[in-house]
């Protein structure tokens, strides 16, 4: 898929990769757009039913490579983005997406970087807990405007994948406890600036089987 190897030597599509390393040394990062377009299509197509009608939208994980010249692709592509920092949300604006295809994901959110996802109109702030929410609240009070949101759960089930990438365990950092959610969906729909547009969960990465997803659900 955009890589292969002919007479002992290696290729990135048609051009030699030792070609490459001549013109321009070496350490030298090569992406195949043949290769990134195979696997964004592979991904988009499945979420096309068999009448045409989309049922999701891929959003591409900045997190994985924010080189500006492969999100700018994606983007050509149609690809929305997945942010967990102020810096991919500066990249996200800066090759010009739509802020309504970026979802800011990501624990650790700064007050300046709610606020800026808040000034750039994104499509919706994934919250980790009750403790970001309330300071989600505050911020938008601040600008005079209503944070969409998103409520990430926690679902405690075990993706069956490396512990050091597991995300969707009671016993790690991420999300509210499912047996909270309820709680939290109520505070939130109580609070001044909020607007709450559903719930999310992410439990992991290297995922081989499909038992992890439904469980979660």
């Amino acid at each position: 898929s955009g890589f292969t190897e002919r007479n002992g030597a290696w290729y990135a599509e048609d051009i030699a990769l030792a070609d490459l390393a001549k013109e321009f040394g070496t350490p030298l990062y090569v992406y195949s757009k043949k290769a990134l377009t195979e696997a964004y299509q592979a991904y988009d197509k499945a979420c096309i039913d068999s009448k045409g009608k989309r049922r999701a939208r891929v959003h591409y994980a900045m997190k994985a490579n924010s080189n500006l010249a492969v999100i700018n692709y994606f983007k050509e592509l149609g690809a929305g983005f997945d942010l967990v920092s102020g810096g991919e949300l500066a990249r996200a604006l800066a090759i010009g997406a739509d802020p309504k295809s970026l979802v800011f994901a990501g624990v650790g959110k700064s007050a300046a970087e709610i606020a800026a996802a808040l000034k750039a109109g994104v499509k919706c702030i994934n919250v980790e807990s009750i403790a970001e929410l309330r300071q989600i609240n505050r911020v938008a009070t601040k600008l005079n405007c209503r944070a969409p949101i998103s409520l990430r759960v926690n679902p405690d089930v075990d993706a069956q994948t490396h512990p050091y990438i597991s995300t969707g365990l009671k016993g790690n950092k991420f999300g509210i406890a499912y047996h909270e959610v309820l709680k939290a969906y109520r505070e939130a729909a109580q609070l001044s600036q909020i607007d709450v547009l559903g719930i999310d969960c992410h439990i992991g990465s290297q995922i081989t089987t499909t038992a992890p997803y439904l469980d979660a659900l």
